[in-house]
């Protein structure tokens, strides 16, 4: 059975792991070791997860697979982006699962799970960035109809930046 629930500040620990884990697993290549070793330690640590949770434009949300935590989203409602020529749209920031559940289609799930809450808010779209050498992840999104709308460089140092697809599904 899978439970998808709203993250709170008690969360901001758990999600700290899952986000370095998943973090790793995605992207832990794509740049210099030092160079993604600070961008976890800056970016996926409790402090600023709290930081996160507290402010009302972000939205988290954990799923569970039989009672244990397997991954978590995060969306931004009405979340502007300058390839997309709309305002309401969803910013999909984030959606991790740990690998041990890869292939039992939470990612499905907690994807469609996101849409949903979108459309209830009524937005006509969701966007995100996706790094392009993750091609799991392209795969993923263009079988649910994503199509690529621009271009974006993600910071993961002053000297490294991954080049990332903007990437939209409109409603």
């Amino acid at each position: 059975m899978h439970t998808i629930i709203k993250a709170t500040l008690k969360d901001a620990q758990l999600l700290s792991v899952i986000g370095k884990a998943a973090f790793l697993v995605a992207h832990g290549h794509s740049a210099p070791k030092k160079d993604i070793d600070n961008y976890v330690t800056q970016n996926f640590n409790e402090e600023n997860f709290k930081k996160e949770l507290s402010d009302v434009k972000n939205e988290y949300y954990l799923i569970y697979s039989d009672a244990k935590i397997a991954g978590y989203s995060k969306v931004i409602l009405n979340s502007k982006n300058e390839n997309i020529n709309s305002e309401d749209i969803t910013l999909l920031s984030r959606l991790y699962l740990l690998e041990a559940f890869y292939g039992l289609n939470l990612g499905k799930e907690l994807f469609n799970f996101n849409v949903d809450l979108s459309k209830e808010n009524n937005q006509t779209g969701i966007w995100l960035a996706v790094w392009v050498e993750n091609q799991r992840a392209i795969t993923f999104y263009e079988k649910r109809g994503f199509v690529k709308v621009g271009k974006f460089d993600f910071k993961i140092s002053e000297t490294h930046y991954n080049p990332n697809h903007i990437m939209y599904l409109a409603f």
